[in-house]
């Protein structure tokens, strides 16, 4: 997908009025927007396919599938579900707006739209959502496998390493789904439960779950009240500690056939062994340094490691 930039936001509109487009799209326009739009939520949802933009403002009744629909699908697409979505609509009456939250809408404005509100409070959701953004690349960074939940418990983030354990314990997840693993479901709501029910959670065990080559524990942080409540996800390897620093693991002789590791991440944790950057690596191997580092999380989690000195101390370890 084409990144947008750092100067200007950009926002799209989908609204099947043209009147309406116009004169929103001349509003954000003065303010220093960049605007694009759809008149339809199939054309959004192709629109969306190239670009990612820092904001959707979404009509909510529309010809085909509507705004709520629409949005509904942004939201099942992890590269876009992070995108803002402000509802425009005629529509007051609270099963609508209720509606509208329930999809993932962020916001709303009812019609006759007024441009300046309109600004004003797509500027507040950017900033927001920008702040946000740079929060969860931080714990992306840091390498923590952290999920955060909504009031209603299902996750409204992830970090990429909790997906990916997620995956590891529990199967893949249904295209379409949005929930946690079912027995990941059943333990958090009895956790909640008995809170409810006045008994303290700082002393609760975590929920461990057994797998092939390691151990992962599930703990519940956060107050425990809806918002703002988050699980933190820990993996013990098998045979090797999670957190062992390159000092701890020199020496150890370790086969990575028992990793499970593809053919291309075999090749990126060759090279890494060998001292080459990830430019180098990119160079090497024929692929861009972001590919180099996404093959790169998925080797120190299936590994077991956190840093990548010590999946390179593996990697020379290894018997060729």
């Amino acid at each position: 997908m084409i990144s947008t930039t750092f100067d200007r936001h950009v926002v799209l509109i989908v609204d099947d009025v043209p009147d309406n487009l116009a004169m929103l799209s001349d509003s954000l326009d003065e303010s220093g927007h960049i605007v694009l739009v759809a008149t339809d939520g199939l054309a959004a949802l192709e629109r969306l396919d190239h670009v990612t933009p820092d904001l959707i403002l979404l009509d909510a009744m529309m010809p085909g599938i509507d705004g709520f629909e629409t949005c509904r699908r942004i939201k099942l697409n992890k590269d876009l579900n992070h995108v803002p979505v402000v509802f425009m609509t005629g529509l007051s009456e609270t099963e609508h707006v209720v509606r509208g939250f329930e999809v993932g809408g962020i916001d709303y404005v009812t019609k006759p739209i007024r441009p300046q509100e309109v600004v004003a409070r797509i500027g507040a959701h950017i900033r927001t959502a920008r702040m946000m953004s740079q929060t969860r690349g931080m714990l992306e960074q840091a390498a923590h496998a952290v999920i955060v939940l909504g009031g209603n418990g299902l996750p409204l983030w992830q970090t990429r390493k909790a997906s990916l354990w997620l995956e590891k314990y529990f199967g893949p997840a249904a295209p379409t789904s949005h929930k946690l693993p079912a027995p990941l479901h059943d333990w958090l709501k009895e956790q909640l439960l008995r809170q409810r029910q006045g008994e303290s959670l700082d002393n609760t065990p975590p929920l461990v779950v057994n797998g092939d080559a390691g151990q992962l524990r599930i703990s519940l942080a956060g107050p425990g009240q809806g918002h703002g409540v988050s699980l933190l996800l820990e993996e013990k390897a098998t045979g090797m500690s999670a957190g062992a620093t390159a000092d701890e693991l020199a020496g150890v002789p370790a086969s990575l056939e028992g990793f499970r590791l593809t053919p291309r991440e075999n090749d990126v944790l060759l090279w890494l062994g060998k001292g080459k950057t990830n430019r180098d690596i990119a160079d090497i191997l024929g692929m861009s340094p972001r590919t180099v580092n996404k093959h790169l999380e998925h080797i120190f989690v299936k590994l077991g490691v956190e840093t990548r000195s010590a999946a390179a101390v593996l990697a020379r370890a290894a018997p060729p």
